[in-house]
């Protein structure tokens, strides 16, 4: 809720204006209220944060999800505006994500994934404790396989073995659902490859483990031989006690979960396949 940073992101939304979304919400009937929260953004600090944390939890949301703001500017003209100068350091990123694990712990919420946080009571805990949570490219979920139909300008679809995503302008969006079409301006089919690697990666980030017997028995490979290249990549997350890898099991420890996206990582062969370019992904911290 810091003035300054939404107005550098062309993203204003006052408090009062978010309390009656919520409000509006609970009143039709709303059960589960999902507040995002994007550090990272230029001019944000650790004592802004701090306000904003504060702010939230007086509309007592059942779930949150605190995320690393994204900096592509090769990718989305709009960044490019961005004064590089203003936003906080990967030190003060990791200071802001720790106080808020600390400060939402102690108002009653308990981490879930790598970047959620959820009352007690929230359906996810369930879930975590059945070993059935899923993860996909919107966040945690209990509905593991679902497809996802994205609906609106920009708005990603998934299914089984594909991604599609809208028009980003509305003349074109509109002329494909006047002519009865999807209105789709990009796809991506999977590898088989591709589906194998994105269930382990999704798995690692849900529930921090793999069981590798099972991955073997459902996708039909020798686990150690299939992802050697990954796993001899693991190997630094193993010495430094971040990551166990048994004969049935890869588990991630209490701390390696801070690191969970590097982690994961290693299992992605896009990341592997690109890591000489400095403009591909954004960073992790």
């Amino acid at each position: 809720f810091d003035e300054r940073v939404q107005q550098e992101v062309h993203r204003v939304q006052p408090y009062d204006l978010t309390k009656k979304a919520v409000d509006l919400a609970r009143e039709y009937g709303i059960k589960s209220i999902n507040i995002d929260l994007i550090y990272g953004l230029p001019y944000l600090s650790l004592e802004s944060f701090k306000e904003t944390l504060k702010l939230v939890l007086t509309l007592d949301p059942d779930r949150l999800a605190v995320f690393n703001y994204a900096h592509v500017p090769w990718l989305k003209k709009t960044m490019r505006k961005f004064d590089e100068t203003t936003l906080p350091t990967p030190a003060t990123k990791l200071a802001i994500f720790q106080h808020t694990m600390e400060y939402l712990t102690q108002n009653g919420y308990q981490m879930i994934g790598m970047d959620h946080f959820a009352k007690p009571e929230d359906e996810l805990f369930a879930a975590i404790e059945k070993g059935e949570l899923h993860r996909n490219f919107q966040g945690y979920t209990t509905k593991g396989g679902a497809n996802l139909i994205g609906i609106g300008l920009t708005s990603i679809g998934e299914g089984g073995y594909y991604y599609a995503q809208n028009f980003k302008d509305m003349k074109h969006y509109e002329e494909a659902i006047d002519s009865g079409k999807l209105p789709f301006e990009r796809g991506v089919e999977l590898s088989s490859d591709d589906y194998i690697r994105k269930a382990v990666i999704m798995e690692i980030m849900a529930n921090f483990s793999i069981d590798i017997k099972r991955a073997e028995e459902e996708f039909g490979i020798d686990f150690r031989e299939y992802f050697a290249p990954s796993l001899a990549s693991l190997e630094e997350f193993v010495s430094a006690e971040l990551v166990t890898l048994s004969e049935d099991k890869l588990q991630v420890s209490q701390t390696g979960a801070l690191l969970i996206r590097n982690i994961a990582m290693v299992f992605d062969a896009y990341m592997q396949k690109y890591s000489g370019s400095k403009k591909s992904f954004s960073k992790t911290v």
